[in-house]
């Protein structure tokens, strides 16, 4: 695996800890920041071929 394919692999996952975080802690504004690097994260992800959910 290529460093840039790591590199958005753990971008992925820090986002989605980052937004479970947020729903935790109920910080609407919080939540709305992480979903949106969440959802950017993912759309990276997916437009180079990258698996988003490298757990599953």
């Amino acid at each position: 695996m290529g460093g840039f394919t790591e590199a958005v692999q753990e971008r992925v996952r820090a986002a989605r800890a980052a937004l479970a975080a947020a729903l935790e802690a109920d910080d609407a504004y919080q939540v709305a920041v992480a979903q949106d690097e969440v959802d950017d994260a993912v759309r990276i992800a997916r437009a180079h071929g990258i698996d988003d959910d490298p757990g599953a």
